[in-house]
């Protein structure tokens, strides 16, 4: 059986009508056919580029070495706890809300979908909804989506680059145009669609509106720097720090409970090094899963990097 190792993974580029055919600086590429909208980069169905293990899926690894890769501390080892993806909103997104970890179960889903939002680039007027506004009753937004006017009763928000927001489960939220997000989330694709702007996509208003929370914890969280790192937000479902180091650091199982490690890079590049295997280049846009079982590894930037780590809290 082949030992485990730092992973490098493929992304997955998905077609969404309000994406962009343009992914730079992210990507180097332009594409030709329909609007990319998320890059998924980590989740149990992004396959591995290097070593021994090349080829396999994240969920066939966890399925195969169980805490060996995902760490003791996450409630099931047979999937990736995580799933993180690159978001290219060019236009609105649906106004949607996603059910916690208690109404995922009553539906047959593993977990519920929490999930927070790193904004890697921002232009002015780039905007998200987040929550409803202030006294807004459940009746009182059901009312507006029939009569088409819900997006005017969410909390509209201006983003800037390197900013994270956090999304609780049960939060009504949307994304505006013209940023770049980073989305960290429970490994859940549950969504109940609200409003779509007359898309003609399906809609899912009674769910979504039983799944809703007129008041949750959602907003911009607030940073806590150390020595060689920044906190970026730390809530049960996952913790997000961002590096910006400028000397090779090195990264210790010890220092996150033994959990596994996700390594993303955000801007520039960095060379992950591990005793007894080649080591991986991360670029920008690439995501690097370190197992549990590792002790350490050592990242060396190569001229510029900035990567974010997400894990599962011990």
């Amino acid at each position: 059986m082949a030992d485990l190792y730092p992973l490098l993974l493929i992304p997955e580029f998905h077609e969404r009508v309000w994406g962009t055919r343009d992914l730079r600086p992210i990507y180097t590429r332009v594409v030709s056919h329909e609007p990319v909208g998320e890059a998924w980069v980590a989740g149990d169905d992004c396959k591995v580029a290097n070593g021994l293990l090349a080829g396999s899926t994240l969920k066939q690894l966890c399925q195969r070495f169980g805490a060996q890769l995902v760490g003791a501390n996450v409630r099931e080892t047979s999937r990736f706890p995580l799933l993180i993806k690159f978001l290219f909103p060019r236009e609105r997104l649906s106004v949607q809300v996603h059910p916690d970890d208690e109404g995922a179960r009553a539906l047959g889903e593993p977990c519920g979908k929490s999930e927070c939002w790193y904004v890697v680039r921002a232009v002015a007027g780039a905007s998200i909804g987040l929550g409803l506004k202030p006294e807004t009753t459940r009746e009182a937004f059901a009312q507006a989506i029939r009569q088409g006017t819900a997006e005017e009763l969410l909390n509209w928000l201006p983003v800037h680059t390197g900013e994270m927001y956090y999304v609780a489960a049960g939060t009504v939220h949307a994304i505006g145009p013209d940023s770049i997000l980073i989305e960290t989330q429970q490994n859940s694709d549950t969504t109940f669609r609200l409003y779509d702007y007359n898309r003609g996509r399906p809609l899912h208003v009674e769910q979504g509106l039983k799944a809703l929370r007129e008041t949750t914890a959602a907003g911009l969280a607030e940073p806590v720097d150390f020595d060689d790192r920044t906190r970026l937000i730390a809530v049960p479902s996952f913790v997000v720090e961002r590096f910006r180091p400028t000397e090779p650091i090195v990264l210790k199982r010890a220092e996150v409970g033994g959990a596994a490690q996700v390594l993303v890079a955000s801007e520039g590049c960095g060379v992950v090094q591990w005793e007894g295997v080649e080591p991986v280049v991360l670029q920008c846009g690439e995501a690097v899963v370190i197992p549990a079982s590792l002790d350490r590894v050592q990242v060396k930037p190569q001229w510029e990097l900035e990567m974010l780590r997400m894990r599962v809290p011990a």
